[in-house]
Formats: structure tokens, C-alpha cells, sequence
């Protein structure tokens, strides 16, 4: 098992959306059985393309892999290989420095609602290399015709979309709906999903109502911090074009762990 086996199961794997650690080792010192450039792939089941040395490394560094594939955070670990009595996983006398990274496709954006605001939003998505979901219960605004190119095209009450698609970490969630009374059935299951952004469209009186009647059936209130309302950063915006400009500067800063502040007062901060 050579790299090029690794990178073509790597390219198998993104063909079939399916989300994969490549552990490379870094640096090596002392005794190891493999040294830095070695790599291996890593599945979420725990199969694994190639080897990083085998033994009980190899099982700590697929189960920190796994770890990478539910977190998309990737990881640089150090494994030392002296004294199994204090937990070390191996005795040849080395260290060994592994990069553990997260592979797979890029991060999903779901928009549910494809009006003007939904459509736009969609295409922005698409343009900034997300893959993107489309839902409404509109049959007629779901669809290629309506908005070419997208991934997938889910044609469902609000309410039900979990029950069409899995929504994991690395999917972010913009409800783009049409009244408040969608939004009390939506947001209860979205809320029981990992989903790491759920922002939702309306005026701060329409989520002030919606949080009251949510709150009456039993949610609390840190469930529904988790929602981002009214949705986006605040640019004044008033076309449709300029609101989803606004949703993805939302959607991007969560995504890349920005703070959202102008870059001008970052650099005044530095100069003081």
C-alpha cells in the first residue's frame, strides 16, 4: 500500500461523500517504526488505507481520527512510544508528531424557503463553494428550473426536513421562511440537531413572539440561544441580494471562528 493508494481511496471517498481522516506523520524522533511522511486514511467506521507503524499507536491515533471526522477540527497529536504502564502506546522509545485532518466535502449550507431572499441566498452559497440544500414545501420553487445547480433539491413540510437529511457539524442551517407559525414547528427539531449555525429570517418583534410561544411548550432558554435571530450581521440591507450578503457574512465568520468586528478597528486595536 503506496501513497497513490491513499490519495485515490481519498478521491473515492469525496466521489461518495463520505467523510475521512488523513493522519501524516510530522516529525520523528528516536525509535519508530514509521517516519515523517508516512500516512494513513481513516474512516469513520475505524477501517483504515495504509499504516502509520500498527500496534497500540495505530489504534490511539485511528481513534483520535475518528474524534477529527465528528469535530472537522483537525488535530496535531504527539504519540510516545516508551512505557505502556503509563499509558504510552508502545515501547520502541520514540515520539512520533501527527497531523490529523478532516477530508471531505465542503460545508453544507441548507436553505429553507426559496423565495427571493431564499434564491438568493442559495446562489451566493453556491458561488462561495458550499455545498448547498435547497427546501420548501412549494413544489414549484424547488427545483432546478427555479434555481439551476444546486446539490439537492428537498421538497418538504419545514418541520420534517431532518427527517430527509442528516444535519451534522458541518452543516449550516438558513431559514428563510414566511411566518412565525413555520418557525414554531421548524425550529424544534433543528434544535435537537448538531447543526453549528441555525439562523432564522424575521424582525426582532417576530422572534421575540416566536421565542414566547416556544418557550410555552417546554424549550428552554439555552436551546434557543442557539438560534441566530434575527438572521445575519447587520448591514442595513434591503434587497434580497444584500440580505443573503448578509446571512453568509453570518454563516462564514461562524464557519471560520471570525469575531464579525470591521478590520479597520482590528488594526486601530493593534496600533494601540
Amino acid at each position: 500500500m503506496d501513497e497513490h493508494d491513499i490519495f485515490r481511496a481519498l478521491l473515492a471517498a469525496q466521489d461518495q461523500g463520505l467523510e475521512v481522516a488523513l493522519c501524516t506523520v510530522i516529525r520523528t524522533t528516536g525509535s519508530m517504526p514509521r517516519h515523517a511522511g508516512s500516512k494513513m486514511l481513516v474512516y469513520p467506521d475505524g477501517k483504515i488505507i495504509g499504516t502509520i507503524g500498527g500496534g497500540g499507536m495505530e489504534s490511539r491515533v485511528i481513534g483520535d481520527a475518528q474524534a477529527v471526522i465528528k469535530s472537522g477540527k483537525a488535530r496535531l497529536e504527539s504519540y510516545t512510544l516508551n512505557d505502556p504502564q503509563r499509558g504510552d502506546p508502545g515501547v520502541c522509545g520514540g515520539t512520533a508528531d501527527i497531523f490529523i485532518e478532516s477530508v471531505g466535502l465542503p460545508p453544507t449550507l441548507v436553505v429553507i424557503g426559496c423565495g427571493h431572499v431564499g434564491k438568493a441566498l442559495a446562489e451566493l452559497g453556491k458561488w462561495l463553494k458550499f455545498r448547498v440544500v435547497v427546501s420548501d414545501d412549494r413544489a414549484e420553487l424547488c427545483t432546478p428550473e427555479h434555481l439551476p445547480g444546486m446539490d439537492q433539491y428537498l421538497v418538504c413540510a419545514p418541520e420534517d426536513l431532518s427527517k430527509h437529511l442528516k444535519i451534522t457539524p458541518h452543516t449550516y442551517v438558513a431559514a428563510v421562511t414566511r411566518g412565525q407559525l413555520v418557525d414554531e414547528k421548524l425550529l424544534p427539531p433543528l434544535l435537537e440537531s448538531d447543526a453549528p449555525y441555525i439562523g432564522l429570517i424575521g424582525s426582532r418583534r417576530r422572534w421575540a413572539l416566536t421565542t414566547k410561544a416556544l418557550q410555552e411548550q417546554g424549550m428552554s432558554t439555552d436551546q434557543l440561544k442557539r438560534v441566530h435571530a434575527p438572521i445575519g450581521l447587520e448591514l442595513n440591507a434591503e434587497t434580497p441580494q444584500e440580505i443573503a450578503l448578509s446571512i453568509m457574512a453570518e454563516v462564514i465568520m461562524r464557519y471560520r471562528g471570525g469575531t464579525g468586528q470591521p478590520m479597520q478597528w482590528l488594526e486601530n486595536l493593534k496600533i494601540k
